[in-house]
């Protein structure tokens, strides 16, 4: 069996492109679709003010939104759904830039990223998607749950392991934001997990920029995907936009790139 060594988690983006047409199609649905139906048929009887005060969004979004969960349909097919690699258009998906990466390198991205999603639990790159918008730290109440990232943290924990195991993966790669990865926080691996962080050097000091981070999140799935990074240390050796690893503020768990 081929050892693909890394596993990278990314979050989704708000952004979405569900109208350009995707250069791979579909091959899959999302292995929780089962799971994600109970949170559909919730977000079918939401209003555009129980959707504005449940998400924060303005009323012009909150439409959108009651919009497409009244047309979610349980069947995915090619007039409602895209792949989700090609769906999600925000500042990750724009570093990763997966459509202008080769054939070889989109391949790898393919087989090595997982998307953690609020409301499809966990995604495969080329899983269909419908159009939605549910972060995973909204305050939704699922039967039992008190909230998303309760409903969602076993059922993810375990794809993501069984994933692990059957595909060999040797190290688990956080690319995804804290909103997103708190659904894992108190969970174990039988692989290392290691946290990339990105800051930037003002004023002598180390600061988080968030739409440079989610930027370099999607630069360094680019640069391991071109470079056919075999081993979680060459990870190490990523430079895109000046980055540099840096030792000083890095450990074991959590590495830190800075520029």
């Amino acid at each position: 069996m081929q050892k693909f060594v890394m596993l990278f988690l990314f979050s989704p983006s708000k952004d979405l492109d569900m109208k350009s047409e995707a250069p791979i199609p579909s091959e899959s649905i999302p292995a929780l679709w089962a799971q994600a139906w109970p949170i559909v048929e919730l977000m079918k009887r939401k209003k555009p003010k129980a959707l504005m005060s449940l998400m924060d969004i303005s009323e012009k979004l909150a439409i959108e939104n009651v919009n497409r969960y009244s047309v979610m349909s349980d069947k995915f097919q090619e007039d409602n759904s895209k792949p989700a690699i090609f769906a999600f258009s925000g500042d990750v998906y724009r570093g990763l830039d997966i459509k202008q990466l080769p054939e070889t390198a989109q391949k790898y991205c393919i087989q090595h990223l997982r998307i953690l999603s609020g409301l499809y639990g966990v995604l495969r790159p080329l899983d269909a998607i419908q159009a939605y918008r549910l972060e995973m730290g909204v305050s939704l109440k699922v039967g039992r749950k008190k909230n998303l990232v309760a409903y969602w943290s076993d059922l993810i924990h375990n794809t993501i392991q069984e994933e692990i195991n059957s595909n060999q993966f040797q190290a688990l790669i956080n690319l995804s934001s804290q909103e997103y990865f708190q659904v894992l926080e108190n969970k174990k691996f039988n692989v290392p997990l290691i946290h990339i962080h990105f800051r930037e050097q003002r004023n002598g000091k180390l600061q988080f920029v968030s739409f440079n981070a989610k930027k370099a999140r999607g630069l360094m799935l680019r640069f391991a995907s071109t470079t056919d990074a075999k081993k979680k240390e060459d990870l190490l050796k990523f430079d895109l936009e000046s980055y540099r690893f840096e030792t000083t503020v890095s450990d074991e768990n959590n590495w830190y790139f800075t520029r």
